[in-house]
């Protein structure tokens, strides 16, 4: 490469040429998205054999990179953004969440207190406080109050700052040496990130109790069974802390009942939390907001921007009825980042609201995706996603050699192929066949959670 060629750290111009070529990159890549099979067909250790074993020591060209994004990258990349991927749970982008992330990536600041950048912190409080509104969510959440919302990467992050706050507190009040005792209440269908938290947290594995679901409450959490469970233990002498109800569980999205539930929280004095990663972003739309009923009992409430609502990952709000209760266990304040605007209790500083010090202008893309499609623009696409599965849904219903196996709530449908008569695995291997077949092809991806396939529109 010719000297004056060379790319310097940063050039205004340089950066204007070389990102114009890497926009057109990218909208082309979006142009040809469904040329690609949607689940990556390579074989692992793929990449190792196609790349140099050594970074070069010369600069290379951009287009020389792009060359080899798309001849040796693209083919190992699953296309989450393909109109044929019905996998999981959604991670959609979106013009305005690419031009948020853009922007944000642009400024590049390291926001963790708020004299390090005060619009950070600020647009935060209130694109939080925009959405509290819109969700129709307690006074309390509000910054206003004593609680708040705050932007963390992912629910399994949300939902392990909330359990700390949680486990925290109730040592304060039973003492320390009770740790071994706390116990910690979900449903089986709930996200395997809460055990991954319990476990970060020191909470003893075998108090985690996952309460058994059944087809008779949809697979919810039986308000029942959680008070029986919480009286045993509490004779058993242990201490119950924590409860974790779902808003759209993982694999069927089912609906925890939380005014009941919030009511036996609060009658045991347990920290509730809500998990409404994927189906929270409904609940904007107003026939959905009932299944957040019952959120005015909550200590925590946590849904997924990155999901359903067209940020681009990673975006996941938590809203918290007491920020002192996080602050408490989470915050640090070693001589070098003390200020005047933080000594004196004026501003936020949500590094003390997380796990990690540094953090993202992430408000950025949800302050963009808010301005540029509006709440209708955003009801409107999750209206359309909730209208596709329902038609789906019916064409799965009309073909008798298929079976709906659960209710369909939002988006999710969970259907599996009918058994042979006298099948010994109930036709687990025939679904599982089924399901290889499909992604194989590369047409569409869908995944399954137990013998049972599920396709999110």
């Amino acid at each position: 490469m010719e000297e004056e060629s060379a790319l310097r750290p940063m050039d205004a111009e340089q950066l204007r040429e070389q990102a114009h070529k890497m926009v057109d990159f990218i909208a082309d890549y979006y142009k040809t998205i469904e040329d690609f099979p949607v689940l990556s067909q390579v074989q692992p250790g793929y990449l190792g054999k196609l790349l140099p074993d050594s970074a070069p020591d010369s600069p290379e060209s951009l287009q020389n990179v792009l060359d080899d994004v798309q001849e040796k990258i693209l083919p190992g990349v699953t296309h989450w953004q393909s109109p044929n991927y019905f996998a999981y749970f959604p991670s959609n982008s979106s013009i305005a969440g690419f031009l948020g992330e853009m922007l944000s990536a642009g400024l590049n600041i390291v926001g963790f207190s708020w004299i390090t950048s005060p619009a950070a912190t600020e647009l935060e409080t209130i694109v939080l406080d925009w959405l509290a509104k819109a969700f129709q969510l307690p006074d309390y959440f509000y910054s206003s109050g004593k609680g708040g919302g705050v932007i963390q990467g992912t629910a399994s992050e949300a939902v392990l700052v909330v359990l700390l706050a949680a486990r925290d507190k109730i040592l304060r009040r039973v003492g320390r040496n009770a740790l071994p005792k706390l116990v910690m209440y979900a449903s089986d269908q709930t996200h395997s990130a809460l055990l991954k938290a319990c476990q970060i947290a020191g909470i003893n594995p075998e108090l985690c109790r996952l309460l058994k679901t059944d087809s008779s409450t949809n697979y919810a959490l039986s308000p029942d069974v959680l008070s029986e469970a919480i009286s045993n233990d509490i004779a058993g002498g242990l201490v119950p802390f924590f409860l974790c109800a779902t808003v759209g569980t993982t694999s069927s999205t089912a609906v925890d009942p939380l005014p009941a539930l919030g009511k036996i929280a609060k009658t045991n004095k347990l920290w509730f939390h809500v998990d409404a990663a994927y189906a929270g972003s409904a609940c904007v739309c107003p026939e959905y907001r009932h299944c957040i009923d019952g959120v005015e009992e909550a200590d925590s409430f946590n849904m997924n921007a990155h999901k359903w609502f067209l940020t681009n990952f990673d975006c996941s709000l938590l809203w918290v009825k007491d920020r002192s209760s996080l602050i408490q266990s989470l915050s640090t304040n070693p001589e070098f980042l003390k200020n005047k605007a933080s000594q004196g209790n004026m501003v936020i500083d949500y590094k003390d609201w997380q796990i990690p010090l540094g953090r993202r202008f992430r408000s950025l893309k949800l302050w963009m995706v808010l301005r540029l499609y509006g709440l209708d623009g955003l009801r409107s696409h999750i209206r359309n996603h909730i209208e596709l599965a329902a038609n789906f849904e019916e064409l799965v219903r009309q073909d008798t050699r298929f079976k709906v196996v659960a209710p369909r709530t939002f988006s999710l449908v969970c259907f599996r192929l009918l058994p042979h008569p006298n099948s010994a695995d109930h036709g687990n291997k025939l679904n599982s066949d089924l399901l290889d077949s499909v992604n194989s092809t590369g047409n569409a991806f869908i995944t399954h959670t137990g013998s049972t396939f599920y396709v999110l529109q």
